[in-house]
């Protein structure tokens, strides 16, 4: 499989191209790749780990922005918790949608309840300032922002729910296969009630400060490998949640490792592999954050594979498929005996996302393509969810980067 999709990168830009100096080409520092983390209506509130695949620190100090759209849509369903060991046994052997248990009140049919309705267009703006410290060591400070929109066109042209729906009814899903069109279309419904009866509600144009990120990398010159172009890098980070529903700090670590193979015509090939842990909610600074998960640790993998294309003036083209997976929110013991209400007969599919999708493992694959500079650099991305659960349904994102320091 990864020999056909290195052939089909060959084939795709093996265009002519006349050798020249590697000095008059523009310096290209690993892989590209610009944010593109999930709009998650979880994940939005705390400090994800971006996964780190250049070689070095920077050689100039650079300022990134990156813009994201993610479709999110999940009806509304209720889950209960028993919390009686019997009750939850005898649930366990059962399938999840025959489940019977009816809640009464606390004192008969001991529960923790929860709700949860999604449906929006989640816009991130990220701004992010990078610069070497040393020729091992690089600093990064990001800040994020979010913006909660119906998806409207022409602002939200791929990420709509138009175009999602018609891209269903008329090439693969079928005609309103999760009830985008039973509830409505282009509108913003995004509330969640937690365990504790703590409620997170968003209105559509709300826009809120998710939080500041610093990160920093050290590329180890005992784990470099020059003769077989093998880099290595270790990262730690620190999220300061801002917003009013999750006010805390996250922390976090990560490695991430990059193997580069020249061709002889100077284009290239960059594999990416790369790990993370984020400790979430490491310090509460207030009492009464939602509760977004009772998983603490959110544990991310992932792959990225990188043809680079050298035009004659010496600047990029680079193209990409990176698959990122991360840790379910929820614990999953709890999915043995939950208890799910919902909308089941007037859906098509996936009434029980809101909650289901907690307790499952979230992955991705993204398409990146990036055009290079020696005075800035350009990306488009695209994201899509496979497994389809809509935790987003499709994302997209564009991202500037531009040296500031010479």
């Amino acid at each position: 499989m990864l020999k056909k999709i290195l052939l089909l990168f060959y084939l795709l830009f093996n265009l002519s191209f006349n050798a020249q100096e590697k000095d008059n080409l523009v310096f290209k520092n690993g892989i590209e790749r610009p944010s593109i983390l999930s709009t998650h209506h979880f994940g939005i509130f705390s400090a994800r780990i971006n996964q780190n695949f250049k070689i070095s620190p920077p050689k100039s100090s650079t300022f990134s922005l990156n813009y994201t759209s993610g479709n999110t849509f999940h009806p509304y369903v209720e889950a209960y918790f028993p919390k009686n060991p019997e009750v939850r046994a005898r649930l366990s052997e059962i399938k999840w949608h025959d489940r019977p248990f009816n809640f009464i009140n606390q004192e008969t049919t001991p529960a923790d309840y929860i709700n949860i309705v999604i449906d929006a267009v989640i816009k991130e703006f990220r701004a992010n300032y990078n610069f070497a410290i040393s020729n091992q060591h690089e600093f990064g400070l990001t800040i994020r922002t979010y913006l909660i929109t119906k998806g409207k066109h022409p602002f939200s042209l791929f990420t709509s729910d138009e175009t999602i729906e018609w891209f269903h009814t008329n090439i693969a899903g079928g005609e309103d296969p999760f009830g985008r069109r039973y509830y409505g279309l282009n509108q913003v419904n995004f509330s969640y009630q937690d365990r504790n009866g703590r409620t997170l509600q968003l209105n559509a144009n709300d826009f809120f400060v998710g939080g500041l990120e610093f990160n920093h990398f050290y590329y180890p010159s005992f784990l470099k490998d020059e003769e077989k172009h093998i880099h290595v890098n270790f990262g730690n980070h620190i999220g300061i949640n801002t917003s009013k529903f999750n006010t805390s700090i996250d922390y976090g670590i990560s490695l991430n490792s990059v193997k580069s193979l020249t061709l002889k015509n100077k284009n290239e090939f960059n594999f990416g592999v790369g790990a993370s842990v984020l400790y979430k909610n490491f310090i509460n600074l207030k009492n009464n954050n939602i509760d977004l998960g009772n998983n603490s640790l959110l544990a991310s993998l992932e792959g990225h594979i990188e043809f680079t294309k050298y035009t004659k003036k010496g600047n990029y083209n680079a193209f990409g498929i990176n698959y990122h997976i991360q840790s379910r929110f929820n614990k999953k013991a709890e999915e043995g005996y939950y208890k799910l209400l919902g909308k089941w007969r007037e859906i098509n599919g996936g009434w029980q996302n809101g909650v289901a999708t907690l307790y499952k493992a979230l992955s991705n694959w993204s398409i990146v393509y990036t055009y290079s500079k020696r005075n800035y650099k350009l990306s488009l991305f695209l994201n899509q969810d496979l497994l389809v659960n809509n935790a987003p349904d499709f994302q997209t994102g564009i991202a500037f980067n531009i040296p500031i320091l010479k």
